[in-house]
């Protein structure tokens, strides 16, 4: 839970462990106000997986403001119940780059449509994250506290408006916390003590942001002297759950979820992966442990990928040099992230060495074949075939035999191994010129062949209009499906359909 936290550093753009910090504030707030144990329990597990629905909508936010991550990194200082104060933040970000001439309308626009915009944003958020954290197996306090991660205590938060007690108080002790940490760091201690005065009755439950303005200062210098992981860790609620086999792989899995829901085009693309290595590890003579490792080093591979911008991972052109830049630092983020859990540790070398070639032309250390392990060889092919065979932002999938063409041509150069590009090519059906066709089993949640079609393609971002384009049908009809699939497996917005097609093998 704590590495879920480091995922959602990045997706705000901020220090690994800064969440992890919060959550210290969080657990000193609940210790000096004498909550139960059963509510400090809850605080902690909130303050953990406040964003976990974040990720489902980084897309969305891309597409209006352009950087993502930039937009989020903004949110943590601004004063979210002051509607002022956020539309300032979104004018500032939806003109960036933009034509003086466009800023009126663009202003114009914002103004009438950001309200709806909102509120379908945050309840995007919210729903991603009570389909993930149903899964994690937390208590139903948990759950019931996300629901309202983005409310605010007057009532101006989204996507309902709750405000004061409607609130959980588990939640109203994170949005304090959460926002006390951020200020705090980016400007100082004193500014983030001013801002639980400020707007005490307003964003925060006065009775909390009063016990804040009142210890805040000794609880920051005692934050600054503790290491956040050590000290997360050391406070976990008892008793102690270990997770392990079944209920291990299920929890990497939600993982792989969160991770690749961030953009559109890489939905699946963990699941794939681990799937594809796992068979391909089997193929070469592995035996489980190995298999296992290297099925949940797929698993993770991407975790990195949280601290790129959707304005760079859905690029409908090439990336220039500095954005490659970026994109280059995602194994390193992964690699640092999962060396701070021994168990998670040892996938590190497998999972953040899936860019690295057989030939030292990969990234980020530029190893060459023999200075890595076999599960990284593996994991390096599985990681092209399945990205050549998925539909991208600037080009659309290759099929399975262009693929196995590619990865046979980067074998001959020696960029891949020649025996582990053919094992994964072998995994993946490609060994053999014709294939036997697998036989469909229905479709799960009820959907009909068309219906899968519309989710499929809704999944990966595409509008009402691009969909009736792709199946030569109107935006209309588009939409009519659309509506009967939420209506069928039980969602209201894209990025939750998403995550049940992912979780239902729609999207392979």
């Amino acid at each position: 839970m704590a590495t879920f936290a480091l995922g959602q550093d990045n997706a705000f753009g901020q220090p690994l462990e800064s969440q992890l910090r919060s959550c210290l504030l969080a657990m000193a707030l609940c210790e000096e106000a004498g909550f139960d144990p059963e509510l400090r329990d809850t605080v902690y597990w909130v303050a953990l997986l406040r964003y976990l629905g974040w990720t489902g909508h980084a897309h969305e936010i891309a597409t209006v403001f352009g950087d993502d991550i930039a937009v989020l990194a903004e949110t943590l200082v601004f004063d979210a119940a002051d509607p002022a104060d956020v539309m300032r933040a979104m004018v500032k970000f939806a003109t960036a780059g933009r034509a003086p001439e466009e800023h009126e309308r663009i202003v114009a626009s914002l103004r009438e449509g950001a309200h709806d915009w909102a509120v379908n944003n945050f309840a995007t958020g919210c729903e991603v994250a009570d389909m993930l954290v149903q899964r994690l197996g937390l208590a139903p306090g948990v759950r019931e506290a996300l629901a309202f991660t983005y409310e605010r205590w007057n009532g101006n938060g989204f996507p309902t408006g709750a405000r004061g007690d409607e609130i959980p108080l588990a939640m109203r002790v994170v949005h304090l916390t959460q926002d006390m940490e951020a200020i705090a760091r980016h400007v100082s201690p004193a500014e983030a003590l001013k801002a639980a005065r400020d707007r005490r009755d307003r964003t925060y439950d006065p009775e909390l942001a009063d016990l804040f303005a009142a210890n805040g200062r000794t609880w920051f210098d005692v934050l600054d002297k503790m290491d956040p992981w050590d000290a997360v860790l050391e406070r976990e609620p008892e008793p102690h759950r270990i997770l392990e086999g079944a209920e291990l792989d299920e929890a990497l899995t939600v993982a792989a979820d969160f991770i690749d829901l961030k953009s559109p085009y890489r939905a699946g693309h963990s699941r794939r992966c681990a799937q594809l290595a796992a068979d391909a590890a089997r193929l070469l003579g592995a035996g489980d442990t190995e298999v296992t490792a290297v099925g949940r080093a797929a698993l993770l591979h991407e975790f990195g990928t949280t601290a790129v911008s959707n304005s760079i991972w859905d690029m409908r052109g090439p990336l220039t040099r500095a954005e490659f830049d970026r994109v280059e630092l995602h194994t390193m983020l992964s690699e640092q992230m999962l060396r701070r859990s021994p168990a998670l540790a040892a996938l590190g070398p497998v999972a953040a060495a899936h860019h690295e070639k057989a030939d030292g032309s990969g990234y980020h250390r530029g190893l060459h074949g023999d200075a890595t392990e076999r599960g990284a060889h593996i994991l390096s092919a599985t990681d092209i075939y399945v990205g050549l065979t998925t539909e991208r932002a600037d080009r659309p999938a290759f099929t399975g035999g262009h693929a196995a063409t590619e990865m046979r041509r980067l074998a001959s150069t020696g960029v891949l191994e020649h025996k582990t590009a053919e094992a994964v090519l072998t995994a993946a059906g490609q060994s053999a010129p014709h294939p036997p066709a697998s036989r469909r089993s229905p479709h799960p949640g009820g959907l009909s062949r068309r219906e899968v079609e519309v989710l499929q393609l809704a999944a990966r971002g595409l509008t009402t209009r691009e969909i009736g384009d792709r199946l030569y049908i109107s935006p209309k009809t588009a939409d009519h499906h659309i509506q009967h699939v939420y209506s069928k497996i039980g969602v209201s917005t894209r990025a939750a359909a998403a995550l049940w097609a992912i979780q239902h093998d729609v999207i392979r």
